[in-house]
């Protein structure tokens, strides 16, 4: 005689209400991680280790702030909690373990040509060095004589676009106006590749 067939216990998650095979490609995959990690260990094995990382990171952060030498006093203990939190500006850890370097300050002019004749000279990184983007187009519309606005560029983030093949004209402009800009900072793209300015 055969075997009644029971029927099969899902597991759902106390978060988002989906089987956790599913929390993944829901919209508070990051509230669920901590619910997957305590009951669902085996499905997600990675974020089992990224957690385990990060107790590690928090243990040897830890050993690292508490001052073990005889003096003890409060100065040793702020200058390596100060290092500690630096450490941490450089280096900013992303979601799954990446790591996001902190972006280089550099500005990068680049000539863009349409309709044959007609260009278009873009800068990018103004704004890494202070500058407010909107009062620099109007400088630069007003010194070259053109139109130039402020566009978001294709990663989204926002760059000048001035009309007219001003490239080499606005390294002097630009080092004269913002002396917080090096020349040393500044680029070109010629044929694809990244050339400096100096």
């Amino acid at each position: 005689m055969a075997e009644k067939p029971q029927p099969v216990r899902v597991l759902y998650c106390q978060v988002c209400s989906l089987p956790p095979e599913y929390c993944e490609f829901g919209s508070d995959f990051e509230k669920c991680k901590p619910w997957l990690i305590q009951n669902a260990p085996h499905l997600y094995p990675d974020l089992l280790k990224e957690a385990n990382d990060k107790e590690a990171d928090k243990v040897s952060d830890q050993l690292q702030s508490v001052d073990i030498s005889s003096r003890g006093g409060d100065g040793a203990a702020a200058a390596s909690s100060g290092a500690s939190a630096s450490k941490q500006e450089e280096v900013k850890r992303l979601p799954g373990g990446k790591i996001k370097k902190k972006e280089k300050q550099e500005v990068v002019i680049e000539k863009i040509v349409r309709n044959k004749r007609k260009c278009v000279t873009t800068v990018k990184g103004l704004e890494l060095f202070g500058v407010k983007l909107n009062d620099a187009s109007k400088k630069l519309g007003k010194k070259f004589a053109t139109g130039a606005s402020v566009v978001k560029g294709p990663t989204e983030k926002e760059q000048i676009d001035v009309q007219g093949d001003i490239s080499y004209d606005i390294v002097d402009f630009v080092t004269d106006t913002w002396p917080d800009v090096p020349v040393e900072a500044i680029y070109f793209i010629e044929d694809g590749r990244k050339v400096p300015a100096a």
